[in-house]
């Protein structure tokens, strides 16, 4: 295929891709030659029709490509740090065989850039329109030689398998039977993965020959939904207008009404001595640690009437249980000049459930404080039938998240 470009366009681009590689180098999104070299060759403006060149290239920008009537992204080209973070965890080497899972078309011209000419790489995604566009812009770029496919991602692209590398770039709540079954015996697969109201980025391996899947590195992310078969729903659970708790455990039960009661009482402050640090490890290991967790969302007005601190506001793990709840604050340690983690907790036993989550509070600081000490796996339904799921954290329909700490 023969395409014009506009040259004045890429030689204006080059300096700023430039510049976005260096900036996602100090972020550690960038920690490898190999994937520096991806960044620092694909043109991701012929990605993003119609944006000016300085969004493109700013490494936290995301671009949505499509929305629905509603206004809400059914498709975007994702940040460029967690598109880098990502390819670190994949580890993809020359030669490989690549699925990536959700199409926008510049991830898979990075994939490319990795695999070599020696590599394959296929793209899939439900959505016709995105399959058109990112066909249209790999062919713009010179990269015709990656593989778009329509379909639904469920069912993975059987006529490629094995895959070396699965790369999943939209919200996953399970990880379906076909792409364990298209996965190569070495092979890796990296995928948004949402359990217990989060998202992370998870590189999982297998973990021996028993069909489960073990983290070698996992990353704070977000990502638009999967859609198709594949797609869910979360559970919110409303207390009352304004706040609200989002689960993913359909078999829990929550009496709203007792829990409406205690978010009109007036909380009951509580500090635990253990440092504040490392936001997204803290808020994974609360959301793991009990089964009596889930995150807890209060709007902007009840936040500006002073009920709610301001981290509800951006969802905080919660402690549920004997008709009330506790979440998580923070203040300055003037000793130390960072944070120390609080509670606040409402309800008739507040003091009770402030005491246990301080508990858990400690034994984060003084036990987990650093980057990656959790391990997850994931078991396949027919394997954690059989026992082979402990320190349960997540039932999902094809299989079970576990996560321990270590």
């Amino acid at each position: 295929m023969t395409t014009i470009r506009d040259r004045s366009v890429d030689d204006a681009a080059a300096p700023l891709r430039a510049a976005m590689v260096r900036e996602l180098r100090d972020l550690d999104g960038i920690t490898s030659e190999p994937v520096a070299a991806a960044v620092g060759t694909v043109p991701r403006h012929l990605f993003a029709i119609g944006e000016p060149l300085e969004k493109v290239y700013a490494p936290d920008t995301p671009l949505v490509i499509k929305r629905n009537d509603d206004g809400l992204a059914l498709s975007s080209l994702s940040a460029a740090h967690i598109q880098a973070v990502m390819l670190e965890q994949a580890g993809v080497e020359p030669g490989m065989r690549v699925l990536e899972v959700g199409s926008g078309g510049y991830n898979a011209a990075l994939l490319a850039e990795l695999a070599g000419a020696s590599g394959e790489v296929t793209t899939v995604d439900i959505d016709p329109d995105i399959v058109a566009r990112a066909r249209t812009c790999l062919d713009e770029a010179g990269y015709e030689r990656v593989r778009v496919v329509r379909a639904d991602a469920e069912h993975g692209v059987p006529d490629g398998a094995p895959y070396d590398r699965i790369i999943v770039t939209a919200g996953a709540f399970d990880i379906p039977p076909a792409w364990l079954d298209q996965l190569a015996g070495r092979g890796r697969i990296v995928v948004p993965l949402r359990w217990r109201g989060v998202t992370r980025s998870i590189a999982f391996d297998r973990d021996g020959d028993g069909g489960a899947l073990a983290s070698s590195s996992y990353r704070l992310c977000g990502f638009v939904p999967m859609q198709g078969i594949g797609a869910h729903r979360e559970l919110v659970v409303p207390i009352e207008d304004g706040l609200f708790l989002r689960v993913d455990d359909r078999s829990r039960h929550f009496d709203t009404g007792a829990l409406a009661a205690a978010a009109r009482t007036r909380p009951l402050e509580a500090w635990s001595g253990a440092a504040y640090d490392l936001p997204d490890e803290l808020e994974l290991f609360l959301l793991t640690s009990t089964p009596r967790a889930a995150m807890l969302h209060a709007g902007r007005e009840l936040i500006d009437q002073g009920r709610f601190d301001a981290s509800a506001g951006r969802g905080v793990p919660a402690l549920v249980r004997d008709g009330g709840f506790a979440y998580r604050i923070r203040r300055v340690n003037e000793a130390t000049g960072g944070f120390e983690s609080g509670v606040l907790a409402h309800g008739p036993q507040a003091e009770t459930i402030a005491e246990e989550y301080c508990d858990l509070l400690r034994r984060w600081a003084t036990g987990f404080r650093r980057r990656g000490a959790a391990r997850i796996r994931y078991i396949p339904a027919a394997l954690a039938a059989a026992g082979g799921a402990q320190d349960l954290a997540s039932v999902k329909p094809h299989g079970t998240v576990t996560v321990s700490w270590a």
